[in-house]
């Protein structure tokens, strides 16, 4: 009887040292290979171009890495940048499914009325909300801008606040709106940042609508008017965003660009001319493009590592990163990355989805590119009395006989654009005791709008 029962104990606590930790299903499998005795040296990368402008930003649209900047943090007239913000809270109440883009909006005297440029709607009218959206874009219209937030907030200070909120929520900093347009006031400000924050979260957030910033020309009321901004003409991978002007603010522009998988963000203000915000925004845009690379560690809710739960209801959960993990790198330089994946081995149930339980880090040369959260993708309760008295047994040897942290090498993903590299997930630890696995991985028309066909005054 005593040797019964000592051989079950003997089972279970073996059972608890087999399960404490399982690669990813769909990780790769652990390579014995030895790295070339030579690599490709990285690019060297130069400075960013110097610019005119008083701030920019250039930034990645996927991994969010800032690539290059000037005074992005400085606070500054936006002009019809504003107008993004706009935007996005429209895009944000059709996604929602609270408008839709056939609703038709009924123009105030007071929209009718704003002054500067225009789409020319007329007062009393009704105007469906995609032709609105287009008149902000396109033309840069005041008036169907304070008809839109009319329309979606209730009212002009009931949308200001709501343009204030959503600034804070998506990290803008040095932001603050007294209007949806984008006409001077004192305390109306914001930064090559926020809004390259800004111009980054409509890009992820809504891809239905990135055909609206790429309209180049807008016929309403009989008057055609061109998009002001020239990279829709001039430069082959814009696929649109803002243009902004006022004689504090000087010239502004907001461009976003894909060219060979890759996504930029670039955001100019203060350019002393119309060409230079254009010219500026091509040259930032092209520094990036030719020095820089994006690529896909995770995709998003994809399991990065299974690790022990001890006295939960399942022995395992698995775990990953909430959002896609990109990284961008200058060219070569992903050849020398490592993907560090660490998991803290004395995990206790009860877990909540989206809990987290260890990291993954990217470095380079020992330091540190990029971290991300990794979190449990699925719940785990507390396990019942026969789960609580196995793993009694198996965490008490776990603790006693757990050995230091071990390196699991694997083997090495594709070095493809993004999103091809997605089925090659870094792996995890694959020892009861590692808490860490160190993967090394080796990646890797010309011309002018034609002039408007009615002079518009003010911003635009």
């Amino acid at each position: 009887m005593q040797s019964s029962r000592y051989l079950k104990t003997i089972a279970a606590v073996l059972l608890g040292l087999s399960t404490s930790f399982a690669l990813a299903d769909n990780g790769p499998v652990p390579s014995t290979d030895t790295a070339p005795q030579s690599a490709a040296q990285p690019m060297l990368v130069p400075s960013p171009p110097n610019v005119p402008a008083k701030a920019y930003v250039l930034m990645d649209v996927d991994s969010g890495k800032i690539i290059a900047e000037k005074n992005m943090d400085e606070r500054r007239a936006p002009a019809s940048l504003t107008k993004l913000m706009t935007l996005y809270l429209t895009s944000r109440a059709l996604h929602a499914g609270v408008i839709k883009t056939s609703d038709k909006v009924l123009i105030s005297k007071k929209a009718w009325q704003t002054g500067g440029s225009r789409m020319f709607v007329k007062v009393n009218s009704q105007v469906p909300v995609d032709m609105l959206t287009q008149g902000i874009i396109v033309d840069s219209g005041n008036d169907a801008t304070m008809a839109l937030a009319q329309f979606v907030g209730g009212s002009i200070p009931s949308f200001v606040q709501m343009m204030n909120q959503q600034a804070q929520a998506l990290g803008m900093k040095n932001t603050h709106y007294t209007d949806p347009t984008g006409l001077p006031a004192p305390k109306h400000y914001s930064s090559a940042h926020d809004l390259g924050i800004l111009a980054r979260a409509i890009w992820l957030e809504f891809p239905e609508y990135h055909a609206w910033y790429g309209e180049k020309w807008l016929t309403y009321n009989n008057i055609r008017q061109p998009n002001r901004n020239r990279l829709l003409w001039r430069y082959p991978y814009a696929k649109g965003m803002k243009t902004g002007h006022t004689d504090e603010a000087g010239y502004c522009l907001i461009a976003e660009a894909d060219k060979n998988g890759m996504r930029l963000i670039s955001v100019v203000m203060g350019a002393p001319t119309d060409e230079d915000r254009s010219s500026d925004s091509i040259r930032l845009l092209e520094y990036g493009f030719r020095f820089y690379n994006t690529h896909l560690l995770y995709q998003g809710g994809s399991v990065v590592a299974t690790p022990r739960i001890w006295f939960g209801d399942k022995s395992s959960i698995p775990a990953g990163v909430l959002d896609s993990f990109y990284v961008t790198m200058p060219h070569g330089q992903f050849q020398k990355a490592k993907v560090n994946v660490q998991m803290d081995t004395n995990i206790h149930a009860p877990i909540a989805k989206g809990q987290q339980l260890g990291t993954v880090t990217v470095s380079v040369d020992g330091n540190v590119v990029e971290t991300r959260p990794l979190v449990a993708l699925e719940a785990d309760s507390k396990g019942g009395w026969w789960r609580y008295s196995t793993d009694a047994v198996g965490y008490k040897f776990h603790q006693w006989f757990g050995s230091k942290d071990e390196t699991v090498k694997v083997a090495k993903p594709a070095d493809t654009p993004a999103p091809a590299a997605q089925t090659q997930p870094a792996p995890t630890a694959a020892d009861a005791s590692t808490n860490q696995a160190d993967a090394s991985i080796a990646t890797g028309q010309n011309g002018n709008p034609p002039a408007p066909s009615i002079a518009n005054a003010g911003k635009k």
